[in-house]
């Protein structure tokens, strides 16, 4: 499984989050552990890693690669739950925390992990199959406004309104359990050239929604922050807008020294500078790594560094 994976921007994650031979390090999405493996091959024995992820495969698999490597601590937990998890560790801070947003090539190419529109599968699209609403039971149990609301926000699905009423049309006669009905539906009201994107993009809302990735994303990055010891690094890898948005706008936040209004001659709400921008535009995947991995296309890297 784990060689069906390829990471994105391994060199350039590794060269800015690993700054001390010996310091501790979370990364809240291990996945099948390729970027860990990085930083460990970048520490010494003295150094410890601490790694999250909720999805199953990659969890034991990464069980079995790590096995026998005293610096290493798994968690089967979400990784907006980097609080918990220091406490758990009786831990002060990181020298560095890592997260890459993407989903692994092994889920999107598993018919069985439900993430793909590609092949028959089960409509889910959870990480963590014990928890919450599936994808299933967002499109046959939702009304229409609320199924076009999921679309348009977290897919900025142009034509969601339309896509919700087929939908809510379809399951009249019949539920909807698999990606291949799912897929059907769009196509059928779905101008040839625009099928795959659209699909995309209805499969990314409903991921992101089912598995309430953007408020995880939000919580995480403001426990992260608070953790990070004094020039600690942050490195976060995102693969849409709605992602690079909210890192963008925390990052930002953390490094200005007022947030009064604007019409206050003096300032009063006594905010500190807490982290130093190292990245002023998103790092992306250059020409040789998009050649050899397709997938990497959308990465943006941002980065800073804690005062």
């Amino acid at each position: 499984m784990g060689d069906k994976h390829t990471p994105v921007l391994l060199q350039e994650s590794s060269q800015y989050l690993i700054t001390k031979k010996n310091g501790v390090y979370f990364d809240g999405t291990l996945g099948f552990g390729g970027h860990s493996a990085m930083f460990l091959s970048l520490l010494n024995e003295e150094a410890k890693l601490i790694a999250t992820d909720v999805d199953e495969d990659a969890f034991y698999f990464c069980q079995d690669k790590f096995l026998g490597d005293s610096r290493v601590k798994l968690y089967r937990f979400n990784y907006s739950l980097i609080d918990l998890i220091s406490k758990l560790e009786a831990l002060q801070g990181f020298d560095g925390i890592f997260a890459d947003l993407g989903v692994s090539s092994f889920q999107l190419d598993n018919p069985s992990s439900g993430f793909t529109f590609r092949a028959e599968a089960n409509l889910d699209l959870r990480m963590d199959k014990s928890k919450g609403l599936s994808a299933a039971d967002i499109v046959n149990g939702f009304e229409n406004f609320e199924i076009a609301k999921i679309l348009y926000e977290f897919g900025e699905e142009k034509n969601s309104r339309k896509i919700a009423e087929k939908i809510v049309e379809f399951r009249k006669n019949k539920k909807i359990s698999t990606t291949s009905e799912l897929v059907k539906i769009i196509e059928e009201i779905t101008p040839i050239p625009y099928i795959n994107k659209t699909l995309m993009r209805v499969f990314q809302a409903l991921r992101i929604y089912v598995n309430e990735e953007l408020d995880h994303l939000d919580k995480f990055l403001k426990n992260a922050i608070n953790l990070l010891n004094k020039d600690g690094r942050i490195v976060i890898l995102t693969y849409h807008s709605l992602e690079d948005r909210i890192v963008k706008e925390n990052f930002k936040y953390e490094t200005i020294s007022c947030v009064c209004p604007k019409d206050f001659p003096v300032c009063k709400c006594g905010k500190e500078v807490r982290l130093k921008l190292l990245t002023k535009k998103p790092i992306v995947p250059s020409m040789e790594e998009l050649n050899n991995n397709y997938r990497s296309r959308s990465a943006k890297m941002r980065v800073a560094q804690k005062l």
